[in-house]
């Protein structure tokens, strides 16, 4: 019987526990888009058309009316 003063008191703290884990998943999100990822999973990874994948991003480059204007002022 002393027992259940030991373990009724660690149950409710764990379901606290627990109850507090729950919560702080579903404010941080992370249960927002649950069709997504499976999908995810079955295509390939070199598709193009998924975001961030098969894209090159260049760096931009100066119009070639600026470059000409730099030379023209002594830029050699």
């Amino acid at each position: 019987m002393s027992v259940l003063y030991l373990l009724l008191p660690l149950a409710l703290l764990l379901g606290i526990v627990a109850i507090v884990a729950f919560v702080w998943t579903v404010r941080s999100g992370q249960y927002d888009d649950l069709d997504g990822p499976p999908q995810r999973m079955l295509m390939d990874d070199d598709d193009p058309r998924l975001p961030g994948r098969g894209q090159v991003r260049l760096k931009r480059r100066r119009p070639a009316a600026s470059i000409d204007d730099e030379n023209e002022k002594g830029g050699d």
